[in-house]
């Protein structure tokens, strides 16, 4: 990357714009809690107070439907009582059960963020030093949620690996093997939720607009799918099987006449890859075993970060994890294709609708701002905050850096 690239880069992500996905989320969370504060739901009856109806699951999905009131039957001190949104924000009182599970939730966050860092390690063969491991990982967050999910960040996290030291074919490499590794994770993980509690339960039964019917998320959520399924299979092929094919592909592509002036970059990323293809072929098999394994421990914790959010703020856990967990996969899916910065806004609406069975109205919007506060802000600002200092110590490492070509193959 040029000087002038990386002038361009440090504008990208200034404060202003790091401003615009704070903004954006806190909006959407704000709107949620104001639209709902007068909403009613059925919620467990505190102690002292007289509960004016029972449960019936009248749908039979095993699920306490708050906001369907067929739902619900009156009884003599039932179990539930409906309060507006606005009543049970007042009602809400931290214990000791909500600290120990947001508690949780931050250690989740930790849990994540070192499965990253450590997968990283591994990926680039100990290269890289726990404290430069950190940084590319808080920068690579930092991109991804500075762009449109649908774009992600693995442009700039190419460019961040490759300036640590790290030619650039291995870096594209590394790039996308890390990428075939979450979706990988993503493709296994689908089927056996759907296996342990089916897939009637994990679809809201919301619009997404009004051209679309009822079931445009389960459409939505398979086209997603399938498409992660092809993307990963080019991957595979790409870098780890065909990588002449891959060479051969970026050389096509550049060929066309706006992208010329990309075909001497593209030849020498292709015959990089090539080079770092064989490497990874070599890896021996406990290579991918700790690879993978810290992307299952990274996504399960990112999942799971919210299953301890929602329980800080249900006083009644018995509700199914794994279901929260399952909501949570195909709620992936509709973030992925979001064209804000993140999904910032996008999230916060959707965790609405996929959870709003389970969290009374008014604490949903809470619980989106507590969740993003965890897994998302904090990118935003660790990422601004290391960037200067991450850029003035990988000049020296560019200024020392071979300047051997790979041997074109």
């Amino acid at each position: 990357m040029s000087v002038t690239e990386e002038q361009d880069l440090k504008k990208k992500f200034n404060w202003k714009r790091i401003m615009i996905p704070v903004v954006l989320g806190l909006a959407a969370a704000i709107y949620i809690l104001v639209h709902h504060l007068n909403t009613y739901n059925f919620v467990l009856a505190n102690e002292g107070e007289s509960g004016t109806h029972n449960w019936v699951d009248s749908n039979a999905n095993g699920q306490v439907d708050r906001s369907d009131e067929a739902e619900f039957v009156p009884a003599m001190h039932g179990a539930y009582i409906m309060k507006s949104s606005r009543q049970i924000l007042g009602d809400f009182e931290w214990d000791k059960a909500a600290f120990l599970a947001l508690l949780g939730a931050l250690v989740m966050v930790v849990i994540r963020d070192l499965g990253y860092i450590y997968r990283i390690r591994i990926l680039t063969g100990g290269k890289l030093s726990w404290k430069a491991s950190f940084e590319v990982i808080m920068l690579w967050e930092f991109a991804s949620a500075m762009t449109p999910s649908v774009v992600g960040g693995s442009g700039v996290a190419m460019f961040i690996i490759h300036r640590e030291g790290i030619n650039l074919g291995k870096a594209t490499a590394i790039t996308f093997v890390t990428a075939m590794l979450d979706e990988i994770f993503y493709i296994v993980m689908v089927p056996i939720v759907f296996i342990l509690i089916g897939s009637a339960s994990l679809f809201p039964e919301v619009q997404i607009s009004e051209s679309f019917g009822t079931s445009s998320i389960k459409v939505l959520f398979y086209i997603g799918y399938f498409f992660i399924v092809f993307l990963t299979s080019i991957i595979l092929i790409g870098v780890l099987w065909k990588p002449h094919w891959f060479k051969r592909t970026l050389q096509r592509i550049t060929s066309i006449k706006p992208l010329k002036r990309f075909r001497k970059k593209a030849t020498k990323m292709g015959d990089e890859i090539i080079i770092s293809s064989k490497e990874l072929k070599g890896q021996p098999l406990m290579y991918w075993i700790k690879a993978f394994s810290a992307t299952m421990i990274s996504w399960t914790a990112r999942f799971f970060t919210l299953n301890f959010i929602i329980m800080a703020f249900v006083k009644d856990w018995n509700f199914s994890q794994l279901l929260v967990y399952g909501r949570q996969l195909v709620m992936w899916v509709i973030m992925l294709i979001s064209p804000t910065p993140g999904g910032s806004g996008i999230a916060e609406i959707a965790l609405s609708k996929f959870f709003d069975y389970l969290v009374p109205a008014g604490l949903l919007a809470v619980i989106a701002i507590v969740w993003r506060m965890l897994t998302y802000f904090p990118y935003l600002f660790m990422g601004a905050f290391i960037l200067p200092r991450w850029f003035a110590r990988t000049a020296l490492i560019k200024q020392s850096e071979g300047k051997s070509e790979p041997e074109p193959q």
